[in-house]
């Protein structure tokens, strides 16, 4: 089960989840080793240029080994032609990734762009849908990351009208450069969606998700939590907060926490309506236990689970 989707937080390009969880996914492609960058969320063309060119150094440590990557930036006087060739990188590419930002201006951006010359604003959010339906992983960082979730983190703030994200990670809404001194911007959240899951994810750290609909009906994801001790620069230490000992927290939609470990997974179900999900979690010892209770779960193994929902 291959994540089709992944949504972190990061400082700078922490080498496990970058390499491992990014890079290396597009390379394990036998004919499709791409990477397609998109910084739409960042306000001008500098900026765009600016978040890409943060990634491309790290993305050109590859290139030897057959990475091919590329990015498009989005500005006002765009041509049919320019607007073709993004939806083919879109479909086509192996890897995607949203950079960071403004989640509001990349979000009407990326729907501007189906809206410019098809007259369907939800272009975008659908090919997102197919590349998770084919397999194909779609990465979103920082804004990026809060664009791929159902709900974006501003949620709970009253100053957006449509606070909905792509839904690639299915019901799940995260707060991004989370820190201890913040824990109360994820209890704001998880009161303020009750059908969502909802984690504060540190620099750096990551949720992948495995997303597809059962025999049932219902929505299964498998998710890993991600967490990446791996950038040693002395100056940046501040920033890592997985160096200090900061892990995934997660607030439960009645105010009980839990915190998630790297290593740790989670299996899900959640019905077509969203009113009824089922979930255990796995620490990173093995052990499986209920994820409402707290208690050792009933299922025995991974395949219990789905056979059974």
């Amino acid at each position: 089960m291959q994540p089709t989707a992944l949504v972190y937080s990061s400082h700078d390009r922490c080498e496990y989840l970058h390499r491992w969880w990014i890079i290396e996914r597009a390379l394990r492609s036998f004919n499709n080793k791409t990477i397609f960058h998109l910084p739409f969320s960042q306000y001008s063309l500098h900026d765009q240029e600016y978040d890409y060119n943060n990634f491309k150094w790290y993305y050109q440590r590859f290139a030897q080994w057959g990475l091919r990557y590329s990015s498009f930036y989005w500005t006002d006087s765009l041509k049919k032609e320019d607007v073709d060739l993004f939806f083919h990188k879109l479909w086509n590419s192996e890897v995607v990734v949203l950079g960071g930002g403004s989640s509001q201006l990349g979000l009407a951006r990326y729907k501007a762009m189906g809206d410019m010359y098809y007259g369907d604003r939800n272009l975008f959010e659908k090919i997102l849908s197919e590349r998770q339906q084919r397999g194909m992983l779609t990465v979103g960082f920082s804004a990026g990351a809060d664009q791929l979730c159902q709900y974006l983190c501003e949620t709970c703030s009253g100053r957006i009208q449509d606070p909905r994200g792509f839904g690639l990670v299915r019901n799940i809404s995260c707060t991004l450069h989370h820190e201890p001194a913040r824990i109360g911007e994820v209890y704001r959240l998880a009161e303020a969606l009750p059908d969502c899951m909802v984690f504060g994810l540190p620099n750096d750290s990551g949720i992948a998700s495995y997303q597809t609909t059962l025999w049932s009906g219902n929505t299964f994801q498998y998710i890993n939590f991600i967490t990446d001790n791996s950038w040693d620069a002395p100056k940046d230490q501040f920033h890592i907060k997985t160096r200090m000992g900061v892990k995934i927290d997660h607030i439960y939609n009645d105010g009980r926490h839990w915190a998630f470990n790297g290593g740790d997974r989670l299996l899900r179900v959640i019905s077509p309506d969203g009113n009824w999900q089922e979930a255990v979690i796995i620490t990173n010892a093995g052990y499986m236990i209920d994820y409402w209770t707290q208690n050792p779960s009933r299922y025995s193994s991974v395949i219990d689970f789905i056979n059974n929902n």
